[in-house]
């Protein structure tokens, strides 16, 4: 399941930088994460970089994508085949 950005974001920038997939950007007015390159750091990190350091915790599961562990396992792999 990707991850999605509510409306309690305060635009604090904390999120986009450890984005290993640079799925986070900047929307109006708050940021926004990509579906198509959210992979909730599945193949990089334990845990969703962007909701451990989110100072409001706003960062929560995107109800309409839902992906398996096995499937954002395999869009990690599309977006880093090295």
């Amino acid at each position: 399941m990707a991850l999605m950005i509510g409306e309690e974001c305060i635009a604090c920038d904390a999120c986009v930088a450890v984005c290993p997939n640079d799925a986070i950007s900047q929307g109006d007015p708050i940021y926004i994460i990509n579906p198509n390159l959210c992979t909730e750091c599945v193949g990089v990190s334990a845990e969703p970089q962007c909701a451990l350091l989110c100072p409001v915790d706003c960062i929560i599961a995107d109800p309409e994508y839902e992906e398996t562990h096995e499937e954002l396992l395999e869009k990690c792999h599309r977006l880093h085949p090295d």
